[in-house]
């Protein structure tokens, strides 16, 4: 039904307090990988530089559109290994991964200028620079079922539908009815939803969640228990980090050389991601993508937890 005449009366909605989107200026879109599809398209872009240090999801608006890329390597700092000379109609790709690395993107754009696409689907309150193409992925630091923020200067003529989210809800409401644990063939399978779908604009249930957050105690909780953790675990974090102003990270990414840490925190109800299995169909088994997919730990800091959790990840680490 229209919303020009809403209802009045009826059962109750969730109630989520209406206050303001945190990037409230960006183009509200369903998906990270289809800002980028529309960066694509509205740029008219005909070759890509990616990261092989990425996640596959990237590959299909490339594929969907038969568009040109060539991947590219990081060095141990998560930077590239070498600057490319682009044409007119290319861009250079770049993650700021996790949140840290945005001296880097800094660097990037005073280099390619707007021909530079930042991926900030890891490094939700990293600021976008003027003129860059820069995208955003909230489920990475909240729980909503999709949506995604883009800001570009160019923009489609399309009239683009509205995405509806209510069937891909079951994780965020068994984690909190029931358990992560039971929640999380859910999530897995919402998240293979999210394939190829067309570009939508950000679904309403979505856009009343990330409303609703209170942003500024989330960047304190999270930036708090970066440090924290960087203090307990910094000597022996192989990784080089750096605790810069005003970052707010997405995870504490602690690099080791044992293979089997991620196994025993995930015994003790710990959970970190892998970044990203894919990428050893495109590596060799000794490149640097490789042995950060399987030894970065990206340990979680966000706005659910304090020094308590903190601490309990720290002292499994240091047994």
């Amino acid at each position: 039904m229209s919303d020009n005449n809403p209802t009045i009366g009826g059962y109750f909605e969730l109630e989520l307090s209406q206050r303001k989107h945190y990037h409230d200026g960006a183009l509200r879109l369903n998906t990270a990988r289809n800002c980028f599809e529309y960066i694509l398209l509205a740029r008219n872009y005909k070759k890509v530089y990616i990261p092989f240090y990425t996640c596959e999801v990237m590959l299909q608006p490339l594929h969907k559109h038969n568009i040109a890329y060539q991947f590219y390597s990081i060095d141990k700092n998560l930077e590239p290994v070498s600057i490319v000379k682009l044409k007119k109609d290319e861009a250079f790709l770049y993650t700021n991964y996790f949140g840290i690395k945005q001296m880097m993107v800094e660097y990037l754009a005073n280099f390619y200028g707007n021909q530079l696409i930042v991926d900030n689907a890891q490094a939700f309150f990293s600021p976008r620079l003027e003129g860059m193409d820069t995208f955003y992925s909230p489920r990475k630091f909240f729980g909503v079922p999709d949506g995604a923020y883009l800001y570009t200067d160019v923009h489609l003529d399309y009239n683009l539908p509205q995405d509806t989210s209510m069937t891909r809800m079951a994780h965020l409401l068994k984690r909190i009815d029931v358990s992560a644990e039971d929640g999380y063939e859910d999530f897995k399978n919402e998240d293979s939803m999210l394939d190829n779908m067309p570009i939508l604009r950000m679904s309403k249930l979505s856009e009343s969640i990330l409303a609703s957050i209170e942003y500024d105690a989330i960047k304190l909780r999270r930036r708090d228990n970066f440090i924290y953790l960087h203090s307990r675990l910094g000597d022996s974090n192989l990784l080089r980090v750096s605790v810069d102003d005003g970052m707010v990270p997405m995870v504490y990414p602690y690099l080791q050389s044992s293979t089997s840490l991620r196994q025993k925190l995930q015994e003790h109800r710990i959970y970190v991601a892998r970044y990203w299995p894919n990428v050893e169909k495109w590596c060799n088994e000794h490149d640097l993508e490789v042995k950060y997919m399987n030894q970065i730990l990206p340990l979680p800091i966000d706005q659910r937890y304090g020094q308590n959790e903190m601490d309990r990840i720290v002292k499994l680490i240091r047994i």
